[in-house]
């Protein structure tokens, strides 16, 4: 198992709790999973519209051994900061509250979203499907 901070994207953590393809392969980097509370939303919210039980959805996703880390203001400043860089690929907020939490802890990415590789953030982006 890595030893390295996982960052992971609503759209990895979703693959893993809905046994989507490529959940295998953010499933070995759960015990060092970093996620922004602003994600944990974003999975929360699409468990929802899925027509899950709030109450099983949310213990869902918070039995997960990851570390859910609050948005810092550092982290809301980098957010802000990388909405040009970001804009013509059209990141979310949540996107880039991903890539901040990633940016402070030095981790590596985990994403569904393709558009992320061609990103130039100094960050290992590990496209799981």
């Amino acid at each position: 198992m890595p030893d390295a901070a996982a960052a992971l994207d609503s759209s990895a953590i979703l693959a893993v709790l809905l046994n989507e393809p490529g959940g295998s392969r953010v499933t070995p980097v759960l015990q060092n999973g970093v996620l922004s509370s602003v994600n944990l939303a974003e999975v929360h919210t699409a468990l929802l519209r899925r027509g899950e039980e709030s109450i099983s959805a949310w213990k869902g996703i918070t039995a997960l051994p990851i570390e859910v880390c609050p948005v810092t203001q550092q982290q809301a400043r980098t957010v802000a900061e990388l909405e040009a860089a970001t804009r013509r690929f059209g990141l979310s907020l949540g996107d880039r509250a991903c890539l901040a939490l990633a940016i402070e802890r030095r981790a590596r990415v985990y994403t569904t979203d393709r558009t992320w590789k061609s990103l130039s953030l100094g960050l290992e982006i590990e496209v799981i499907r």
